[in-house]
């Protein structure tokens, strides 16, 4: 059919039992596609019609339905991150390498479920762990930077590489000292960790975490905290980094000692900082590109693993600052 008259494309099923792992509960999957794809995709007995302006996302869905039948075929579990990192891929043209995603597993969670990396600024940004002492992630939310520290910082626990996680972050985006907040050391840095905390709930599970945190072998603390100090054996991540000082970033990335490896993670596009103090992570991708053993990954829009609505948000705003 012409691209002008639109397109109509479809796809048959050898087992009906295969419709509702492929389209979600409720169809949540195939709605994610109609929405990222501009589609519409329909279910009759066991063929899935799939309609759109113009035979290119026709056809792209279908793969995409091709490639996530044979994970599915494989054992694999689908979920709505699963579909965005196809649609992602599909309008990339690397829908081809999609399958490979899932041929390692980096960690399972305290459920048991797998965790893998869902595109390729994920698969870099791990690679770039493992083989490099200090590791960059720049880019925007839902790009599963925090998310992924930690299960790299688990993992690296788990089978012995390090004894203790260490976790900061600095506290800067209500404009009030730590000194100024009611509780206690833990009571006043906690809500500015709480992505941290999801992330080790979700990969180890809360009542976990928490022995670890009594035994110290978890460690939560202020960026203020880490002055003086030297960090052994440690996997030490700092959040946020776009709201550190020049001063402040130095002073953290010096704190690394022999056998640690350190992630830095931050959005520069959402820098809480007065405007009349540079960004500390601005500054160390300029000072620091060229240095061997450490290593940036930058994320973009297209990287983000979240609702299809959350790439094109970011879009809009980096069009609107442009």
């Amino acid at each position: 059919m012409a691209e002008s008259a639109g397109s109509v494309k479809k796809f048959t099923l050898e087992d009906l039992n295969d419709a509702p792992k492929l389209l979600g509960v409720r169809d949540k999957f195939a709605s994610l596609l109609e929405d990222g794809m501009d589609v519409s995709i329909n279910l009759r007995g066991t063929t899935i019609k799939v309609a759109g302006k113009n035979t290119r996302d026709t056809s792209l869905v279908l793969a995409i339905f091709k490639h996530m039948l044979n994970l599915i075929h494989k054992g694999i579990t689908l979920h709505s991150s699963d579909f965005i990192s196809a649609m992602k891929m599909a309008k990339g043209d690397t829908l081809d390498y999609f399958e490979g995603l899932y041929n390692k597993v980096l960690i399972h969670d305290h459920k048991g479920h797998p965790v893998r990396v869902k595109n390729f600024g994920q698969r870099e940004y791990v690679q770039a762990v493992k083989n490099n002492d200090i590791t960059f992630g720049i880019g925007p939310a839902g790009t599963g930077k925090t998310y992924l520290a930690v299960v790299m910082a688990v993992n690296e626990l788990k089978t012995g590489k390090v004894d203790k996680i260490v976790v900061t972050r600095p506290a800067v985006e209500a404009g009030e000292s730590l000194g100024y907040l009611p509780g206690d050391l833990k009571e006043k840095i906690d809500p500015y960790l709480r992505p941290i905390y999801d992330a080790l709930f979700s990969v180890i599970g809360a009542d976990h975490t928490r022995r670890l945190m009594d035994r110290g072998i978890i460690e939560i603390a202020p960026l203020a905290y880490m002055r003086g100090r030297t960090l052994n054996s440690s996997f030490v991540i700092l959040d946020e980094a776009q709201n550190t000082t020049n001063a402040q970033m130095k002073m953290f990335l010096t704190r690394l000692g022999f056998g640690s490896k350190m992630i830095v993670n931050g959005d520069i596009s959402q820098i809480d900082l007065p405007k009349s103090k540079e960004s500390g992570l601005v500054q160390a991708r300029t000072i620091l590109k060229n240095v061997k053993g450490i290593h940036f990954v930058q994320f973009t829009s297209q990287d983000v693993v979240r609702h299809p609505i959350v790439a094109r948000i970011i879009n809009a705003y980096e069009k609107y600052h442009k």
